[in-house]
């Protein structure tokens, strides 16, 4: 799957209403009850915005990120400003022989929770001043000599595999992998510098 690892211009995403995306297949039995049957293991995010008054630079640059990404056919990063950010996230438990680990978030409400899968970390963000920030038993590792991290596909990987019984936890900002929901760009201009951009439509990638 193409994809190009380029965020959607920040001064643009502003405004994007949107989040997480399920699909559930329900029978309605004679009695009342139901069957509900859960087709996805975690959510897709996806995203619709209106753009209006667009100065002829702005709409230049996002016409410039849409043929760029030949419409639906290549993914790229989207910063999605409602949920982009995790602290103090436990990620696993050593065990004294594995090395590689995921990047996560999870969400917790009650009994249930749901993980969410990490794969476009950002290098540099707006909470912590070193991002991304990871942790043996709250001991802050130091990147590039206690672990790597490949920010691409948010796997990071131990120079040796952290003592069994220890804690890992994050600290981390993210982008969300995503493609254009649409082939043609529907821009029109009311007067001589605003420019209106209907239905931008985005949905997240599983990468």
């Amino acid at each position: 799957m193409s994809f190009d690892e380029i965020r959607f211009p920040e001064n643009i995403d502003y405004g994007f209403i949107g989040g997480p995306l399920y699909s559930t297949d329900i029978v309605e039995l004679f009695s009342g009850y139901e069957q509900r049957n859960q087709n996805w293991a975690a959510a897709r995010m996806k995203y619709t915005a209106a753009h209006a008054v667009r100065d002829p630079a702005t709409i230049t640059a996002l016409i410039q990120f849409f043929r760029a990404r030949q419409g639906r056919t290549t993914g790229f990063r989207f910063r999605d400003w409602s949920d982009y950010s995790a602290t103090n996230q436990a990620i696993a438990v050593g065990d004294g022989t594995t090395t590689v680990f995921q990047l996560i978030k999870t969400y917790t409400s009650g009994p249930s929770m749901e993980t969410r899968i990490i794969t476009k970390p950002v290098a540099s963000g707006s909470q912590v001043s070193t991002i991304p920030q990871i942790y043996l038993n709250s001991v802050l590792q130091v990147a590039g000599t206690a672990y790597t991290l490949d920010y691409t596909t948010g796997l990071f990987t131990f120079t040796a595999a952290p003592a069994s019984g220890v804690p890992i936890t994050a600290d981390f900002e993210f982008d969300v992998p995503v493609r254009f929901d649409i082939d043609q760009a529907q821009i029109r201009q009311e007067y001589s510098q605003e420019y209106y951009w209907d239905s931008i439509s985005l949905i997240e990638v599983r990468v």
